[in-house]
């Protein structure tokens, strides 16, 4: 990893400028993901025109992305931003250094580009530098960076236009991590390629492919989430299971010895979604919402400032809705629509008024309809069901939207706009309304 870069899903290796968090609905498992079509908005660091309004400089209050109204996806990887319209074109735009953007260079662009002319592109996901997404008809694409294999072509060659990752027509659902990306097949398989020193790919060894190889033999798999050199997934019986890095417990397997083979976390058969990175947070089908991994600045939730490698429950509460991981804070959302936070808050991202950190739950002001949260790097933004856009936290590059590049401590509202579908939180933030 170059000197100065940090990249992780859902947290960071350290506090740095360098941070991108996992576009939450590939990285997050959540059941089901709804896409509403709508115009596509973004602020905050721009310094390759990852906002994509032709300029790269920062913004602090939303700017729109071109005028068109028929955006449907959109994914925020490192200084990059790839998004799906309701017509089927991929478009992308931002760093390009190693052809991440997929339009058949490495020049960096502060507008949309549309990756070649197809119509049909399905799911897009953007990871360290590199872009994965499956078309409807089923096929696995890549393009970027790719010294580890992450693209899946056979190669280590990096690449500036899309590749087909072999030529099978069944792939379902893809992960973009740290330099690896994993997938899900029809058949229920799971397939890993690309970075694998700490044994993330789960195929039992340490050694990169720069293929897909298939996670054992099983057909159940449902969902998967790429973190930080670790990778997490359910299947269709509730289990949970992960492998790669272990170093603070992320693994949860009660130890933190490296795995290279996905073990299984606890015997439990009611996990519905799990958040990756340094940390690992999860919702069961009671409600319930567990954590383990690193816990420097209470992170998990649980009143304390250690480190967990087994899952231990934040609460007793049976009505968590969603959880969202970013750097060193936890966010979620419960059933009764009422927005909780712990962990790091130093730029205020815990929204409660202070810049003490928690490590316990703390509830974020007295609203009761909060709708969908997203944790970015040491900020939170927050759609309520009214379908107003909030933020708080750190706001150097103008994150939080709100005109100023001053951190808040409190939800403000971005606008006044009241039609947000969707936020996606990094350095920068982006929202589909």
């Amino acid at each position: 990893m170059a000197t100065g870069d940090s990249f992780i899903t859902q947290n960071t290796l350290k506090v740095s400028e360098n941070f991108i968090t996992e576009n939450y609905w590939v990285e997050t498992i959540m059941g089901d993901v709804v896409y509403v079509p709508g115009g596509l908005w973004a602020f905050g660091y721009n310094n390759f025109g990852q906002l994509g309004d032709g300029t790269i400089t920062h913004k602090s209050s939303p700017i729109q992305v071109g005028s068109l109204t028929n955006w449907k996806q959109v994914a925020c990887g490192y200084r990059h931003t790839t998004a799906i319209k309701t017509d089927g074109t991929l478009w992308a735009f931002g760093r390009n250094d190693f052809g991440q953007l997929g339009d058949g260079t490495i020049t960096d662009k502060s507008s949309p580009i549309q990756v070649g002319s197809l119509t049909n592109w399905k799911q897009v996901a953007a990871g360290y530098r590199h872009t994965t997404a499956i078309k409807t008809d089923g096929t696995l694409w890549a393009c970027g960076y790719n010294t580890q294999g992450q693209l899946g072509d056979g190669t280590i060659t990096h690449k500036s236009s899309p590749i087909q990752v072999g030529s099978l027509t069944n792939w379902k659902q893809v992960a973009a991590g740290y330099r690896h990306t994993t997938a899900i097949k029809t058949d229920g398989t799971l397939w890993a390629c690309g970075y694998n020193t700490q044994g993330q790919l789960g195929d039992g060894t340490i050694t990169h492919k720069s293929s897909p190889i298939q996670v054992g033999s099983l057909t159940n798999w449902k969902q998967v989430a790429a973190g930080y050199r670790h990778t997490t997934a359910i299947k269709t019986d509730g289990t949970l299971w992960a492998c790669g890095y272990n170093t603070q417990g992320q693994l949860g397997d009660g130890t933190i010895t490296q795995r290279n083979s996905p073990i299984q976390v606890g015997s439990l058969t009611n996990w519905k979604q799990v958040a990756a990175g340094y940390h690992t947070t999860a919702i069961k089908t009671d409600g319930t919402l567990w954590a383990f991994g690193r816990n420097d600045f209470g992170q998990l939730g649980d009143g304390t400032i250690t480190h967990k490698s087994s899952p231990i429950q934040v609460g007793t509460l049976t009505n968590w809705k969603q959880v969202a991981a970013g750097a060193f804070h936890t966010t979620a959302i419960k059933t009764d629509g009422t927005l909780w936070a712990c962990g790091y808050n130093t730029p205020g991202q815990l929204g409660d008024g202070t810049i003490t950190h928690k490590s316990s739950p703390i509830q974020v002001g007295s609203l009761t309809n909060w709708k969908q949260v997203a944790a970015g790097y040491m900020h939170t933004t927050a759609i309520k069901t009214d379908g107003t856009l909030w933020a708080f936290g750190y706001n150097a590059y103008g994150q939080l939207g709100d005109g100023t590049t001053i951190n808040k401590s409190s939800p403000i509202q971005v606008g006044t706009l009241t039609n947000w579908k969707q936020v996606a939180a990094s350095n920068h933030t982006t929202a589909i309304a």
